[in-house]
């Protein structure tokens, strides 16, 4: 079964073709972090508009670079929810418009659904395919949940964020240290050193022990990164020596590059053990379980991937928003017995729990 799976719940345009849940025979992205870079975040408006311009033109490729055509395609699946009310809503038009032309059956995916199945699209752990019943840590975008699934499209919130998801953290501290958005792969190189230099000469990597940032005391396997942003703004402003009604825009000039480079790896290293605190007792209160994975955008840090040697991730390629996880997802609701979407009757939901 051959499905073209379409994205564009944020601000990349993406579509796939995959067969049968599991080979990528496409996988066409058109990112817009160019565009907001400048801005230090996305603008909803500008990426809905992104999204009108270049959908059709990645369906296209996507098709070309699986020599497919339509007569090929058995379904079509779109992202519905959550995600940006714009940018849901072009990805959706489009797929309902395309199942109505082409007489194909349409599902609607929920955003981080996909994102689980994107460890069905790569076997580069050599572990295999995951196997049920599983722990899913999905740390995308605005998201930082922990989901039991005791089969194919079967979700539990056993965990979620109170505050601030993980990524919405790396991205505060990146501004705060004056790293480029978005703040995850920023924060990452910052703490490698990676290509930078100060005062003409090569920077030592991140000296993760330098500074030490406090551990959220959450009860359950609930998160909260509200805290750990703040204790990082804190600590900046006792480093260079201001009170904490100091801008926190204008704490990143005050920063000696090797300075930048021991925050980034003292908070990178604090998230991910706090993530990793919280996936280790959730296996302790769940001890069926025989695998865990690890989904969304996040899960490309090396760090987190070197603390979780048995855990799942996708190919860092598919880590982002791709149409690839989306056709997947799919594919496993299909064969879990879910019945195709009216295209004339297809909603957007920009907040929606996983479970419903």
């Amino acid at each position: 079964m051959k499905i073209l799976g379409i994205e564009t719940s944020c601000d990349e345009t993406a579509a796939a073709v995959v067969e049968d849940g599991v080979s990528i025979l496409s996988n066409v992205v058109v990112s817009q972090i160019d565009i907001f870079a400048e801005y230090g975040g996305v603008i909803p408006e500008v990426a809905a508009r992104s999204h009108l311009e270049a959908t059709m033109p990645v369906i296209d490729k996507a098709l070309r670079d699986a020599s497919c055509d339509w007569d090929d395609i058995d379904a079509i699946a779109v992202t519905h929810a959550p995600g940006l009310l714009g940018s849901l809503l072009i990805g959706t038009l489009t797929a309902r418009t395309l199942a109505i032309l082409h007489n194909k059956p349409l599902y609607a995916v929920h955003h981080l659904k996909s994102h689980v199945y994107a460890n069905w699209l790569t076997d580069g752990s050599g572990l295999g395919l995951p196997k049920f019943p599983l722990l899913a840590l999905v740390i995308s975008g605005g998201h930082t949940q922990i989901l039991y699934m005791p089969a194919h499209n079967q979700f539990e919130i056993i965990g979620t964020t109170r505050d601030d998801a993980v990524g919405e953290c790396f991205d505060k501290v990146a501004k705060i240290l004056g790293l480029p958005y978005p703040g995850g792969p920023s924060i990452s190189k910052a703490a490698a050193a990676y290509g930078a230099t100060g005062q003409n000469k090569k920077l030592s990597p991140g000296d993760a022990g330098k500074y030490q940032f406090p551990h959220p005391k959450v009860e359950g396997l609930d998160f909260s990164f509200s805290g750990l942003k703040t204790a990082v703004l804190r600590a900046v402003q006792k480093e260079v020596g201001v009170p904490i009604s100091y801008p926190s825009h204008e704490l990143a000039r005050l920063l000696t590059p090797q300075q930048v480079v021991d925050f980034a790896a003292s908070f990178q290293k604090t998230a991910v053990d706090i993530l990793v605190e919280k996936l280790e007792a959730a296996s302790r209160q769940y001890r069926d379980i025989k695998s865990i994975v690890v989904a969304g955008g996040v899960s490309a840090n090396e760090v987190l991937r070197g603390a979780l040697p048995g855990a799942y991730f996708p190919a860092p390629a598919l880590s982002g928003d791709n149409g690839a996880m989306v056709a997947a997802a799919a594919y496993f609701e299909i064969q879990s017995g879910v019945r195709p979407t009216d295209p004339y009757k297809l909603n957007i939901y920009p907040r929606v729990s996983i479970e419903n």
